[in-house]
């Protein structure tokens, strides 16, 4: 009887959520593996997750572009890149890695491990685009597209994008007459320059609204206001 390892086991596991089986499973575990697991394990460089990465984000691209391009004969070529760009974005990838629970599918080193990587929005958004990249080289452009759709566009316009936080942030500020400023600080900046890790606190005044972290101040900035438009909403 043959005794299936643990991580054909996971990978399985991932392939029945994305409705998506591959031929060579090499490149799924490749997808799935962060830096810090490839390190640990001393694979070589080029077998984590990156480059696939790089090439599941250049279709994903392609896809989105396509999507709206068609469904939103209405907006201009700016506005168009506003709603692709909120697609794409880091905050919107990392919601829909969660809906397919793909965190507690990585390989990832002990230190990411406990450190809340399987929950870290980079990482996840990260994984999401391996994973398009991977589907991508195993079974074609077509049912890389497919998962795209199914995944990551289904819906879109229900969904809540993560547009410009910061322009609609600054709205809301001004439509409450508000007098104080609002204004961004660097809370922290983590890692190598390669890789480095930003988080931005966003205040009006001395208060303190919304925390956000990203690969860029950016990046951190818009996720600061993001999460600080949803609380304001709560209230």
């Amino acid at each position: 009887m043959k005794v299936r390892k643990k991580s054909d086991v996971i990978q399985q596991a991932l392939e029945s959520k994305i409705r998506y089986h591959f031929s060579d499973s090499s490149i799924l575990f490749h997808a799935l593996s962060h830096s810090s697991y490839a390190n640990e394990m001393r694979m070589n460089k080029e077998k984590n997750n990156e480059r696939l990465e790089f090439l599941g984000d250049a279709v994903l691209e392609l896809v989105t572009s396509e999507y709206v391009y068609k469904e939103y004969a209405n907006l201009t070529e700016g506005d168009l890149t506003k709603l692709r760009a909120s697609i794409v974005c880091e905050q919107t990838l990392s919601t829909c890695a969660r809906d397919l629970n793909i965190g507690e599918f990585l390989y990832l080193g002990k230190g990411e491990d406990i450190s809340g990587g399987r929950e870290r929005d980079s990482i996840l958004s990260d994984a999401l685009e391996a994973v398009i990249g991977a589907i991508y080289l195993d079974g074609g452009f077509t049912n890389a597209k497919e998962f795209i759709k199914s995944f990551i566009l289904a819906d879109v316009k229900n969904k809540d994008l993560f547009f410009d936080s910061k322009t609609i942030l600054q709205e809301i500020i001004q439509n409450d007459n508000n007098k104080q400023k609002l204004r961004y600080k660097l809370i922290s900046e983590e890692g190598p320059d390669h890789n480095k890790t930003f988080t931005i606190a966003v205040c009006v005044g001395n208060d303190e609204i919304g925390t956000g972290t990203g690969r860029t101040k950016k990046a951190a900035e818009q996720e600061a206001a993001y999460q600080a438009i949803q609380k304001l909403r709560k209230k």
